[in-house]
């Protein structure tokens, strides 16, 4: 018997160099066109260009291109100020406009909304801003060793976990741009080698080094970073992967909120990397609440305290919730040491069944929620039953926000006003503040 085989009519593009003229931004600034009916995915085309493209993914779905020239510029291009944008995966939007950025992050917020079939106007109000570089006082600088035991210290590449050797970054606050060049030649001197897994630089009162310790320290290393603290005044501690010790004079960490308030921290614990709009956000989310002195206020996800306590300095009564028992502890030791006595913290896992619990037995005039990337679905599901009449929702996640305030809008919320605040500029993420009252 004769077997006859069709000839395939697929058309293999991987590989392939094709041209598509963009039409959109994806929800991570990435540029889509079209060919053959399929979207094209190209990083860093922008919209109404006309990329040249190399396909280097291709799947039953969409093809994903990488940029190999442009044959005309959009208004909105600019040249990247950083020299290792281009490879460095810290940052996304450098080719874009500032007010793009903006403006683009606005409607990732709204695209999500709508595609969780929320359609009524939203009520923007203007963007919290804070500088489009020198904003970033925490980041975790890579460590790895070649074979020789030399070592890369940067950023990680766009789309891998290799690391760009970098030695500058201009979106680190101005007392660490430079700290990559610092740091080279000292992890070169050390006699133990291999022995890094990371450093996190956090600038708060003083330049602290968080240094991830893999192997034990030899004295004459030792003398190397102690020489070099001195030198370049960083005061730094050891992370053994079960402790955080001092190797020098470690003041207390902490930074400073506006009324005179000041949270107290560890080198574990989370803080907003961009300290003059956590500042900005504080006191926006103040003034939107309309606090007064009879209020009693709900604090979910409160962490330290960075919204408690300069809520607690405006109101009757402030009831903190947080899921980190040590966190809940710090959140107490915060609020003693700035004198406030109206605070209560409590840990609760607000992802499982709390509303039984003692302190959900009162009354609360406002909810104020400031969930992780994760979002607070389950925490909103059981606020629901208390009918607070006023909420506050600062997100880190416009996917995890759109899912919750379809939620809340379903119960008979309604959004009072809603903005951007541009934590991480240059990058994709956006963070955002929405009001909500009832009914």
């Amino acid at each position: 018997m004769a077997n006859f085989f069709k000839a395939s009519t697929k058309k293999h593009t991987l590989g392939q160099k094709i041209t598509v003229r963009i039409e959109r931004l994806d929800l991570n600034g990435c540029g889509v066109g079209y060919y053959q009916k399929k979207p094209v995915f190209v990083a860093g085309a922008l919209v109404g260009e006309t990329a040249r493209v190399r396909v280097v993914e291709q799947k039953s779905k969409y093809l994903r291109g990488q940029l190999q020239g442009l044959e005309n510029e959009s208004k909105h291009r600019i040249a990247p100020f950083c020299r290792h944008y281009q490879k460095c995966g810290g940052c996304d939007l450098q080719h874009l406009a500032y007010q793009q950025q903006l403006n683009f992050k606005q409607d990732k917020v709204t695209q999500l909304f709508a595609r969780n079939q929320i359609n009524a106007p939203l009520p923007w109000q203007l963007p919290l801003l804070a500088g489009e570089r020198h904003y970033r006082r925490k980041a975790r600088i890579g460590v790895q060793y070649a074979k020789d035991g030399s070592a890369t210290i940067g950023f990680r590449q766009k789309a891998t976990n290799d690391l760009v050797a970098l030695d500058a970054c201009p979106v680190l606050v101005e007392p660490v741009t430079d700290i990559f060049a610092l740091l080279k030649p000292l992890l070169a001197s050390l006699s133990v080698k291999q022995a890094i897994g990371h450093i996190e630089v956090l600038v708060t009162g003083h330049i602290t080094l968080i240094v991830r310790q893999l192997k034990p320290l030899t004295d004459e290393d030792k003398a190397l970073w102690l020489q070099a603290a001195t030198a370049h005044h960083w005061q730094i501690l050891l992370d053994n992967g079960k402790d955080v010790l001092p190797l020098t004079r470690v003041e207390p960490l902490s930074y400073a909120l506006s009324d005179g308030l000041t949270i107290g921290f560890t080198g574990k614990d989370f803080i907003q990397v961009n300290h003059d709009m956590n500042v900005q956000m504080v006191s926006q989310a103040l003034d939107w609440l309309a606090l007064d002195s009879g209020d009693k206020v709900l604090d979910l996800f409160c962490g330290l305290g960075n919204f408690s306590l300069p809520v607690a300095a405006r109101v009757l009564q402030l009831t903190g919730v947080e899921g980190v028992q040590s966190m809940v502890e710090r959140a107490q030791k915060n609020a003693r040491d700035n004198g406030l006595e109206n605070c209560a913290f409590y840990q609760a896992d607000l992802n499982s069944s709390w509303q039984d619990l003692p302190w959900a037995q009162e009354s609360f005039d406002k909810v104020l929620l400031d969930p992780a990337r994760a979002g607070a679905l389950e925490a909103i599901e059981q606020l629901l039953k208390f009918k607070i009449a006023t909420l506050l929702y600062v997100s880190c996640d416009p996917a995890t926000l759109a899912r919750d305030s379809k939620v809340l809008l379903d119960a008979g919320y309604k959004i009072e006003k809603i903005a951007i605040m541009d934590m991480f500029s240059q990058t994709k993420h956006v963070e955002t503040m929405v009001l909500f009252s009832y009914p």
